[in-house]
């Protein structure tokens, strides 16, 4: 029996499909090694920390999307958390509207968006897929902005397509959607962050 999403308004099913995909467990994320082993290392001599326990880490990657048109299209709803779990391999949370807003003809409780929250190792290989594979493929890419940090150390861009993750089929997408992701660290400034994430991998374009 698929297993469902529910709420107030709408139910969101998943096939066997998608939930399998939940099921598989993913194996182990080279980036977390490389963390271990060569990230810190780098932090401590770019800042030099005296204990290793004061080497910033990212602790969650939050991957969120609001879907304007489920109040008229509860596909759409469907189709993106759909893809959340092709992509994250994690069941999203459905978000829904906190209060009714007459002039875009949203209801309380009314599914308005969706949202995941990685850690562990299913965020290291989100992250090292984001990096790897996703990002090279967005036309003209020329690096992330340095400018997205928030003053306490964490990181938001967004992600104009779906169709930079490979497991995602051009053919079964109802429409070119994008979506945010956070990047939460416990780096204590904006330049240690940069650092961190410059380090893991990430690529920022010059200022």
């Amino acid at each position: 029996m698929a297993k469902k999403t529910t709420g107030k308004k709408g139910v969101f099913k998943l096939d066997k499909k998608f939930e399998a995909i939940l099921r598989e467990k993913l194996p182990p994320s080279s980036l977390k090694e490389k963390y271990e082993k060569e990230v810190k290392k780098r932090m401590m001599e770019r800042f030099g920390y005296k204990n290793i326990m004061q080497v910033p880490k990212i602790v969650k990657i939050s991957i969120n999307r609001g879907v304007g048109d489920a109040n008229d299209d509860p596909k759409a709803m469907e189709k993106t958390i759909q893809e959340f779990v092709l992509i994250t391999h994690q069941r999203p949370v459905v978000t829904r509207a906190k209060r009714s807003i007459a002039s875009f003809k949203i209801r309380e409780g009314a599914p308005v968006g969706c949202r995941v929250t990685l850690r562990g190792n299913n965020m290291y290989s989100f992250m090292e897929k984001l990096i790897n594979t996703a990002l090279p493929r967005i036309r003209d890419f020329k690096g992330l902005s340095p400018n997205a940090f928030d003053g306490r150390g964490n990181y938001t861009f967004g992600i104009r397509e779906q169709l930079i993750f490979p497991e995602i089929d051009y053919d079964k997408i109802d429409k070119v959607r994008g979506f945010n992701i956070t990047i939460t660290t416990t780096a204590k400034t904006d330049e240690e962050a940069k650092a961190l994430l410059e380090f893991m991998g990430f690529p920022f374009r010059e200022r």
